[in-house]
């Protein structure tokens, strides 16, 4: 004789595992210039939003003698995912590194102005070396786009100010690439 609980618990089951699938974010790729698509053979695995500076510094030009420029020298942010969870941190290198102690190093392969001319480039990189046994270590390519401010300053850069360094305002999204399986 079959139960008349066993229908109600098995549907509950099967709304609960829908719901947990539901709730699960579903990665895309970004639509970008055709120079700033991964390699083929990779796969999008993880895309980790980017808060923090770029940093500049007021250095002398070569030429002409005398004159000076903003020099970029790097970034410094946080990263998190969309929920707001820590990821890791960016830093000089360029270096992404995750909370798990993994680390990937990006070489720019590929970049393009983006929509914001105010804003720093959407960039391709290659992963140039990866440290630790985390989410990063597999990374073989990395896009930052929906760059939102960061770029050079405006202010003056001079001998009154040599050797300043000035910390821009950025945002970004990074989309980090492995091997497809």
């Amino acid at each position: 004789m079959r139960s008349d609980r066993a229908a109600p618990r098995s549907l509950l089951s099967i709304v609960a595992v829908l719901s947990a699938c539901a709730s699960e974010p579903t990665l895309a790729p970004p639509k970008v210039p055709d120079a700033l698509q991964p390699p083929a053979g990779q796969s999008l695995f993880l895309e980790a939003l980017a808060n923090g500076v770029q940093i500049y510094e007021c250095t002398p030009k070569a030429n002409p003698a005398g004159s000076y420029e903003w020099t970029f020298r790097a970034p410094e942010a946080v990263l998190a995912d969309r929920a707001g969870k820590s990821l890791g941190k960016h830093y000089a290198g360029p270096t992404w590194e995750s909370s798990d102690g993994s680390s990937v190093v990006g070489e720019a392969k590929a970049r393009d102005a983006g929509p914001d001319a105010s804003a720093i480039p959407w960039l391709l990189l290659n992963a140039k070396s990866t440290s630790g046994n985390g989410v990063f270590s597999g990374t073989r390519s990395i896009q930052r786009v929906a760059t939102v401010g960061g770029a050079a300053p405006t202010a003056s850069c001079g001998a009154l100010n040599a050797n300043e360094k000035v910390g821009v305002p950025y945002t970004a999204t990074y989309y980090f690439y492995r091997a497809k399986p």
